[in-house]
């Protein structure tokens, strides 16, 4: 099932807020390095966007193919400050792409996405964080009507134009009305943040509050990123966190907050397991701690298990590091780097589809050293198509010569499809689908668990209860959007995606 391009990306946003002038600049190399801040949750482009009073073109967009680094040159110093003072202004808003399907490679699905028009405030840039659920419905009510085209399998360029319809009209109209018109008709997990040719700016959460927003002030700077890191590396003292529903504005050199839709909450909680960087904080909770929570409530569960001398605990590099680390030091057990990863491969995950399993072999190297002829307890933040743990069981024993293999899973099984912005869109490709008989919260049988350790030549696996989700990331469990683990969606548009797709 093809539901247009699903989007985990990064999103950041600054803003000066004193009084403009036409000869102002300097946001664009603080743009770009915000965006190496917000990496993890894209790779395959990046792209700014800065607005300049005075200029001919107010709205400039730079954006190619690749990561930060290779996107803006940043190996060539001469390169990167020519395309920065090309496109530098006043404010700024910037992306790094991550896409589940469509076409990954191609310059033109790169973001921010740029409109061009006469009147400075119908012309803006957007830049998008997650997926439209009912982005088929949504462009199939624009074509039904006379003189829309697209050009792209994109929801975003669907946002792009439905934001040019409400912003329509004789005169500027209000940014949160628009927001408001807008989550009346959408279905799903859309961070925003814009900018106009006039430079107005907004950044908006979703809703339901799927992915993190922060925002904050540093030196008489407005800056906004769904990574806190990359507010808190560049000075910002007070960090604020968006609640679903509430954007922030930023017009005339003023901040504020405003509430656009009425909310409830359902937070996707494999940003605390995999996307979100460590160091980040998502509504207050610390990235970091919430994974050596899951680390030690994994080593509950083995605390009537006789662990052998010759027991080690190894990461799967890098974001099961904190879980390894806690669950190692609750059983009295070394944490050892059995796995070595390459750093100059990027997330498998979100790589392409036909390259993942290239990407796997690449990515990691194991120790024999620290491996061989031990019972190793191999942590693992997540397995979702297995690519990864089926390259690594094999690497382990073969190279590594470890004795027994016994993995440990710092989430529940992923038995669902996403819609709101993972890699995962149909039911055939997960792992844990082809064993578990229907979707329960009480877990895999053992049978079923036997069943999954035999096809990854592995001698046992287990995986985070669902029932202890919640408090490993102090959300209350009902807040938490659980559906790739459950199987119950949070949205209409959710419940009728899984019912069509295999």
């Amino acid at each position: 099932m093809d539901d247009g391009l699903h989007h985990e990306c990064g999103l950041v946003a600054l803003c000066g807020l004193a009084p403009t002038t036409a000869n102002a600049t300097g946001v664009a190399t603080t743009a770009v390095r915000m965006l190496l801040d917000v990496q993890n949750r894209g790779q395959l482009a990046a792209g700014i966007s800065a607005y300049q009073p005075g200029r001919s073109d107010p709205i400039k967009t730079y954006k190619a193919p690749g990561t930060v680094t290779e996107a803006f040159s940043l190996a060539r110093p001469e390169e990167f400050a020519r395309i920065v003072s090309e496109v530098d202004g006043v404010a700024a808003i910037g992306h790094t792409r991550y896409a589940t399907t469509g076409h990954q490679d191609e310059a033109r699905y790169a973001q921010p996405f740029e409109r061009h028009h006469g009147r400075l405030w119908k012309w803006f840039s957007l830049a998008f964080n997650g997926n439209l659920a009912n982005y088929q419905e949504l462009r199939d009510r624009l074509l039904a009507k006379r003189g829309y085209h697209f050009s792209l399998d994109s929801d975003t360029e669907v946002l792009m134009h439905y934001l040019s319809n409400r912003l329509r009209g004789d005169s500027p109209p209000s940014l949160p009305d628009v927001m408001r018109s807008l989550s009346e008709e959408f279905d799903g997990a859309y961070n925003i943040a814009f900018l106009d040719a006039t430079g107005r700016m907004f950044v908006s959460r979703d809703p339901l509050g799927f992915h993190p927003v922060s925002y904050g002030t540093v030196d008489g700077v407005f800056v906004a990123a769904n990574e806190s890191v990359a507010l808190r590396n560049l000075g910002v003292e007070k960090i604020n966190h968006l609640e679903p529903g509430e954007m922030v504005v930023v017009e005339e050199g003023e901040v504020r907050v405003e509430r656009y839709a009425e909310a409830t909450s359902a937070k996707c909680f494999f940003e605390w397991v995999y996307f979100a960087h460590a160091g980040s904080e998502i509504d207050g909770t610390s990235v970091y701690q919430s994974r050596l929570d899951v680390g030690r409530e994994l080593a509950h569960g083995e605390s009537e298990l006789c662990l052998p001398a010759d027991t080690i605990v190894v990461p799967v590099p890098d974001t099961a590091k904190a879980a390894a680390d806690a669950f190692a030091f609750e059983l009295g057990l070394p944490c050892v780097e059995g796995v070595l990863r390459n750093r100059y491969v990027g997330r498998t995950f979100i790589e392409p589809g036909s390259e993942r399993s290239r990407a796997a072999r690449s990515k990691y190297s194991v120790v024999p050293e620290v491996l061989e002829g031990k019972r190793v307890f191999l942590i693992e933040d997540s397995v979702v198509r297995s690519t990864t743990l089926t390259v690594l069981s094999e690497q382990l024993r073969a190279q590594g010569g470890a004795k027994e293999i016994h993995v440990r899973v710092a989430s529940p099984p992923i038995v669902s499809p996403c819609f709101y912005g993972v890699s995962f869109s149909t039911k055939a490709e997960l792992f844990a689908h082809r064993f578990i008989d229907g979707e329960k919260e009480g877990g895999p049988s053992d049978e079923e668990l036997q069943a999954m350790a035999a096809a990854l030549s592995i001698d046992s696996i287990r995986y985070l209860p669902v029932t202890d989700v919640g408090k490993t990331v102090n959300v209350e469990q009902a807040d938490l959007c659980l559906a790739c683990v459950t199987g119950r969606y949070p949205t209409e548009a959710g419940d009728i995606a899984s019912s069509r797709c295999g």
